[in-house]
């Protein structure tokens, strides 16, 4: 990293009105893209990365790009209507459930397109995650204590 980073140049003289300091919006994008990895910025690099992984771990990587950010989108709009209900004070209804459903059905399609990228059945995926949570919770309860402090390789 750049010794400038480091000591804090992206940052401006105080101007009173954030404080301490404030921002240098120019330096800070310098910084951005100094960060950031090549195969994020360069279209040549990513499409060599999409066939390594595809030649590698035979991964159907257009499938994979569009489930993950269909998985987001998805994700985002049944949050969008958790947070109305919940922040917002909208009524709860059959037709938010109705809703909310559809959107649980979108996540389903994405979720299992995306198994279908990674070369998995969605039945193994919810095996590993029992057994995850039974290594986890071996009592069988939730436990905010372990919840909070995961053990050694515990994802």
């Amino acid at each position: 990293m750049n010794a400038k980073w480091a000591s804090g140049d992206w940052a401006t003289p105080p101007h009173g009105e954030f404080g301490d300091k404030q921002l240098n919006l120019k330096a800070y994008r310098d910084f951005v893209g100094e960060v950031t990895s090549d195969t994020s910025d360069n279209l040549e690099a990513m499409i060599f990365r999409l066939k390594e992984l595809e030649g590698e771990w035979h991964l159907n990587t257009p499938l994979l790009l569009t489930s993950a950010i269909g998985l987001s989108g998805e994700v985002g709009e049944f949050n969008e209507i958790v947070k109305k209900l919940i922040f917002h004070g909208k009524e709860m209804n059959a037709e938010v459930q109705d809703h909310m459903i559809k959107e649980l059905g979108d996540i389903a399609w994405y979720f299992m397109n995306t198994c279908r990228a990674i070369g998995v059945d969605m039945d193994e995926v919810i095996e590993k995650n029992v057994d995850k949570l039974k290594k986890r919770y071996p009592g069988g309860e939730f436990d905010v204590y372990k919840s909070n402090n995961k053990a050694e390789g515990d994802i």
